[in-house]
């Protein structure tokens, strides 16, 4: 996995099961542009994000992420209260850049069903990245029991929105039941995501490929 090092000043660095380009807001998110105040949040989101994928949340203090964003302690608490505050950040823009990578869902029946196949193959692909160590919002999840949580709050609000995309193009693909079809897609897409790490990354791929085309041509 990349490092903080790697990556351009300014931009984050996505984990690998992520869409691999953030949009633009979220690379830089303050007018003064790459020089200003807004680099050393960025430095800091990005050093933060490689961490918490491959490490996990707990495993990584902010003493380490200071030290490997090369920032102070001072410059932290300027832009972050809190690790808990940090960890959201890192959420709220994994969840903006599969937002960027979906897209709209076409009004179109037969491209709408396509779009959801498209879809699929994103996350299928995801599964075989180099680094890849499973969902981000789910490997979070895991970490914060309090439903209540920001945390949890933030990865609530990305999977009820995942999903809730999933069950629109099926609706306009002509699914005969969206809401559970969206349901089992939402299933067949965390059990991808758990295979692909801990076991076969391709095997998940081709049965995720497999069982959602099965979903989309139900009528």
């Amino acid at each position: 996995m990349s490092t903080a090092a790697d990556a351009p000043r300014g931009a984050v660095e996505v984990p690998p099961g992520l869409p691999a380009q953030l949009p633009a807001q979220v690379r830089d998110e303050s007018p003064t542009g790459p020089r200003g105040p807004s680099a050393a949040r960025a430095r800091l989101l990005r050093t933060a994000s490689d961490l918490f994928y491959a490490d996990g949340v707990h495993a990584v203090g902010v003493d380490r992420v200071i030290t490997e964003a090369g920032i102070t302690r001072a410059t932290f608490y300027r832009h972050f209260p809190g690790k808990e505050a940090l960890v959201v950040a890192y959420l709220e823009a994994a969840d903006r850049a599969v937002r960027a990578a979906v897209g709209d869902v076409p009004p179109d029946p037969g491209a709408a069903g396509g779009w959801l196949t498209g879809m699929t193959l994103h996350v299928a692909d995801q599964l075989c990245r180099p680094g890849f160590r499973g969902c981000p919002f789910i490997n979070a999840a895991a970490e914060f029991p309090d439903p209540a949580s920001p945390v949890r709050r933030a990865v609530r609000a990305h999977r009820d929105w995942l999903q809730g995309v999933a069950t629109q193009a099926l609706r306009r693909a002509g699914h005969p039941d969206p809401q559970e079809g969206g349901r089992r897609w939402m299933a067949l897409r965390d059990g991808a995501m758990v295979a692909g790490y801990l076991d076969d990354p391709q095997v998940a791929r081709a049965t995720l490929r497999d069982a959602v085309d099965e979903l989309v041509r139900v009528r």
